[in-house]
């Protein structure tokens, strides 16, 4: 069973068991995450799709850690008029498992 939610302005197939690092949420190392967003619910012959969003289904995840991404260096330059400048920026994340998906 899989399903396609939607977390950060970004979509992620899951399945229990997986890790993965999405945008930065609000929560403790250890905690329950409830994911409401679904837009894909599938199992070995039934496949949901939303119109945006199913509802009643949800994704129950465990916050595993938080972190920062590697760094990522911005460069403006304009040539001829003196004009450089360097910016680094590194994202916020939550690593998350998914513990199981409900689709009502």
């Amino acid at each position: 069973m899989y399903a396609v939610i939607k977390t950060g302005g970004k979509q992620y197939k899951v399945a229990a068991g997986d890790k993965l690092k999405v945008e930065k949420l609000i929560g403790d190392v250890g905690s329950t995450v409830v994911i409401d967003k679904v837009l894909v619910v599938a199992d070995g012959t039934n496949t949901t799709v939303g119109a945006p969003l199913i509802a009643g289904a949800t994704v129950n995840a465990t916050v595993v850690s938080h972190g920062r991404g590697d760094k990522v260096m911005i460069f403006k330059m304009r040539r001829r008029k003196h004009y450089r400048k360097t910016q680094g920026h590194r994202q916020s994340y939550t690593e998350i498992q998914i513990n199981t998906i409900s689709a009502k």
